[in-house]
């Protein structure tokens, strides 16, 4: 398993901001086919996305805030 992400992380040095922005478009995507596709299960777990959003975006300002300092 660490030869694996040994590798996927090689591989991700690798990557231009192109590269990123697609990902970023895929990653988009595919949380939209399976918002279309699940939109009733998810609606009874809507906290949770809401909660897994917050801690998210959270954790991602602080690391902006520390690096940039």
């Amino acid at each position: 398993m660490i030869k694996v992400v040994n590798r996927v992380m090689a591989a991700a040095r690798k990557y231009t901001v192109v590269d990123y922005g697609f990902f970023k478009f895929l990653m988009i995507a595919f949380g939209i086919l399976l918002g279309v596709y699940f939109s009733q299960p998810l609606l009874q777990i809507i906290w949770l996305v809401w909660i897994i959003f917050i801690v998210s975006a959270l954790w991602m300002i602080f690391k902006i805030l520390k690096y940039t300092n």
